[in-house]
């Protein structure tokens, strides 16, 4: 009988094991309800240097996948790799931020789509540095979603902190909105002095459920109301759990910019906020008004936000103040070869680096090119964009 008992264990064992392996996110649905959950999905803390710094990497709109039919697509994503690999030894980022528009899903077929995911995450895997992403409306389309591309970012990267949101929130082909916590140091008792914020803004296309045909149906393209109350209630746990939150700054990091940042580009100066701005916005080009409820939230509950940052609009790289809720908004760089773009714009990143885990100290952010050159240094402090 005891021996039965320990075959019955065993049994029991590789069952949950093979479980496990099926599916990366088995792990997350039990933990879902920590506060912090990473050290229980076996990732370690994210921590400050022992110097004080953090630095941040930003890739955006890197649109894998494009005119797979030919050869001018690969070549394009040859580039975008060759771009990765070229940057990253030289940033030496404490974390990367992959900031939506991963892959071009209108062009890509079916039954490889997610492996683009594996190209895209090659250079982030070799280079052993910790990331994640947002996803945005190209990577909603027939043939792929935000879903599809997360779950194969956690099967294929080790160091991905990427999570999908708890059931009920982000709203129809919405499911990345999380957060993740950067610690003062790696010792255990410390708590974190820098939330990174990412938000599902959707949009794109949906294939129509229950057919064969090729048929889509547009996505929101706006971060859905939802998300308002998750916000709440995990902003409210942190302060239980981790204290006031005047002990913590933050960053949020999204694919379409929020509606509201469409007037603020009416005020931007190239003196005083340096940078490319050759994309007009309007309708496509930011979200839509509904975003109203989550763009109040996100402005008023997360506190010491030192910027909110967004891709989509490739010719754009320029950081500004947003005088009614008194945020600061950024721009990313367009690193992809992929995507729309111009002669003179360029390829590259935007790089943010903390000096101090004090909330009070502010952190600067450029735009560093493929080649090496860097421009549009700010500081993101009280005084920006006034």
């Amino acid at each position: 009988m005891a021996l039965l008992s320990k075959q019955l264990l065993t049994v029991a064992l590789l069952v949950a094991a093979t479980c496990a392996l099926a599916s990366p996110f088995s792990q997350l649905s039990l933990v879902n309800s920590e506060l912090d959950p990473y050290p229980a999905l076996g990732k370690p803390r994210l921590s400050f240097k022992a110097d004080g710094t953090f630095k941040v990497t930003i890739f955006s709109d890197l649109h894998f996948g494009e005119n797979p039919w030919d050869d001018w697509g690969p070549k394009q994503d040859a580039n975008s790799l060759k771009l990765m690999n070229a940057i990253l030894p030289d940033e030496k980022p404490d974390y990367v931020v992959l900031n939506g528009d991963l892959i071009t899903g209108e062009n890509t077929f079916k039954e490889n789509a997610t492996a683009l995911i594996d190209q895209i995450v090659g250079p982030l895997n070799a280079a052993g540095v910790p990331f994640s992403s947002t996803h945005g409306n190209h990577d909603n389309q027939r043939n792929i979603t935000h879903y599809e591309e997360i779950l194969r970012e956690q099967q294929v990267a080790p160091l991905s902190y990427t999570r999908l949101a708890p059931k009920g929130v982000g709203g129809e082909s919405g499911p990345g909105n999380y957060w993740v916590p950067v610690y003062k140091s790696a010792s255990e008792e410390s708590t974190p002095a820098l939330i990174l914020w990412f938000f599902d803004s959707r949009g794109g296309f949906a294939a129509v459920k229950d057919t064969n045909s090729t048929e889509t149906t547009p996505v929101p393209d706006w971060v859905d109301e939802s998300v308002t109350s998750w916000i709440t209630e995990e902003t409210a746990r942190m302060e239980t759990e981790w204290g006031p939150s005047e002990g913590r700054g933050a960053l949020a990091f999204m694919h379409i910019p929020p509606h509201e940042i469409q007037a603020v580009q009416g005020s931007v100066d190239s003196d005083k906020n340096p940078g490319l701005n050759a994309d007009t916005l309007g309708s496509g080009s930011v979200q839509s008004t509904s975003d109203q409820p989550f763009w109040n939230t996100l402005t008023t509950k997360i506190k010491n936000l030192h910027a909110i940052i967004s891709g989509h609009d490739h010719g754009n790289e320029w950081c500004a103040r947003e005088n009614e809720k008194n945020v600061i908004f950024c721009f990313n760089k367009h690193s992809g070869y992929g995507g729309y773009g111009k002669a003179g714009w360029g390829y590259g990143v935007r790089n943010i680096i903390f000096s101090s885990p004090d909330p009070k100290v502010a952190p600067q952010t450029w735009i560093r090119l493929e080649a090496g050159e860097t421009r549009a240094h700010v500081t993101l402090n009280d005084e920006y964009g006034r």
